[in-house]
């Protein structure tokens, strides 16, 4: 609310050398103050997509064969470095589907399904909060909004609206991460639901890459992560229906 200000009652206006003059007040300040915000978050808006776009464009130049001799030719440390290039390029939009199975061929089944989940929680987080210092707050800040409803949904829905999200093929995967950065999305629930929807896929994609090296590794139980994967957002996706049902009929319960 704002204060107005009113003279005191028997006082001459016309006496007063200030009466004529108009006095601000905090309600005509406050848009300038949402300009400036929503100016701040279009500039910061196109200083990290001309980022992405940039890196991308660089990551497509890269010697992929060569750069993977010489990760895999450090020996030990290969995994450590493959995470973290891989979370680089997650961040900037490339498929999560090729690092994966790049990981599983390089460095086998297990090491690279750890791997491949490696890089997914480090662009998990690189994204975010790249999203958090372009647009943080930029759905809610949309009173009355689609936008400000949609921040609200993934908020009550916490954990169970980032597994929603991650299992299902919505956009690519460090986009997602980006626009989550911009919600109000507890840090911890989106990384754990990141996490948590990252580890079918991470194994079910390092296993084959690594049967493309070595064919006589596939097996029927290769595909077991993936199914796992599936079924689960199956059981997500029924529960968000039926909670949406249960919160429907409640409010035409209501009086």
């Amino acid at each position: 609310m704002t204060d107005i200000l009113i003279a005191p009652r028997g006082a001459n206006p016309a006496a007063d050398p200030q009466a004529d003059r108009p006095t601000p007040t905090p309600a005509l300040a406050q848009p300038s103050g949402n300009r400036t915000s929503r100016t701040k978050r279009i500039v910061r808006f196109g200083v990290l997509a001309l980022a992405v776009v940039g890196l991308g464009a660089a990551a497509s130049t890269l010697p992929l064969r060569e750069l993977a001799n010489a990760v895999v030719a450090l020996g030990p440390a290969a995994a450590v470095a493959i995470a973290v290039l891989g979370g680089l390029l997650l961040s900037v939009l490339v498929p999560r589907t090729a690092i994966t199975l790049a990981c599983g061929a390089l460095l086998g089944p297990a090491t690279g399904a750890a791997t491949a989940l490696a890089a997914a929680v480090i662009a998990a987080i690189a994204t975010y909060y790249a999203g958090r210092w372009a647009g943080r707050g930029a759905l809610s800040a949309r009173h009355g909004s689609r936008m400000q409803r949609l921040d609200g949904w993934l908020n009550r829905r916490g954990l169970a609206a980032v597994l929603l999200v991650r299992f299902l093929p919505l956009a690519p995967y460090g986009l997602i991460g980006y626009a989550y950065g911009t919600t109000s999305v507890c840090r911890v629930r989106y990384l754990l639901g990141t996490t948590l929807a990252a580890v079918p896929s991470a194994v079910s994609y390092a296993v084959i890459g690594a049967a493309v090296t070595a064919p006589d590794s596939m097996s029927p139980l290769t595909l077991a992560p993936a199914v796992v994967g599936f079924a689960l957002t199956c059981a997500i996706v029924l529960r968000w229906r039926w909670a949406n049902r249960r919160e429907a009929a409640a409010l035409r319960e209501a009086p």
